[in-house]
């Protein structure tokens, strides 16, 4: 079973709902899908700059979630899937965690909702992961809730930091389009939004939703 882990911000339910869609509809294994919500989670910290979604320090939370056991995946929610989440599964490897190493400035200064786009290094890395999760026994709850941001962002805990390819988390608007993602990242605002309804994938995000809709009102 795949275990994917994402990221529930109450703004953008309908992205969660899309992606989730996305996922099953493509994948060729069985997948279980969790909503990372801050409401089912107890769970509070002090105000911090990286804050931008209830679930930007929520998802360290996924190793301790899996009782530290196996692998998970875990990713934000304003993202879609055009590839097959088996084949990132089959990239499990024996370190703490695999990202999307990108290497680049963010082109504006805010995101949507009028969110601050915040500037470190390893910015976005953490938006697409792949926990081996016994590696990752320095995330337990209580340290989650007060460790800095900067420290669980930049993968401070983490012994070693492995690679995933570039097309499992594609930043529309930030990147060359000579990449075919498998994983497209809204980063800057999705079409769910008025001001960012012509994007790069908006097109195949609306027929995505469109299927959400049209599955729920033939129930």
């Amino acid at each position: 079973m795949i275990r994917v882990f994402v990221g529930y911000e109450p703004k953008e339910a309908l992205a969660y709902h899309v992606l989730c869609h996305s996922i099953m509809e493509n994948s060729s294994e069985p997948v279980s899908i969790c909503p990372v919500n801050l409401k089912n989670l107890k769970f509070d910290r002090p105000p911090d700059p990286l804050q931008s979604t209830e679930f930007s320090f929520t998802r360290f939370l996924v190793p301790y979630l899996c009782d530290f056991q196996g692998h998970a995946i875990f990713m934000d929610c304003d993202m879609l899937c055009r590839g097959d989440i088996a084949e990132l599964w089959a990239l499990r490897d024996s370190v703490p965690v695999q990202v999307v190493k990108h290497d680049y400035t963010p082109s504006t200064s805010k995101k949507f909702l009028g969110n601050t786009q915040t500037q470190y290094v390893m910015k976005n890395w953490s938006s697409v992961m792949l926990f081996n999760n016994h590696l990752c026994q320095p995330l337990g709850f209580n340290r989650v809730k007060t460790a800095p941001g900067l420290w669980l962002h930049q993968f401070r805990w983490a012994s070693e930091i492995g690679d995933l390819p570039p097309e499992w988390n594609y930043l529309v608007g930030e990147e060359q389009p000579e990449i075919d993602p498998k994983l497209v990242h809204f980063t800057l605002g999705g079409p769910w939004f008025k001001e960012y309804e012509e994007v790069e994938y908006a097109d195949e995000w609306r027929e995505a939703g469109l299927s959400v809709i049209d599955n729920g009102q033939n129930r």
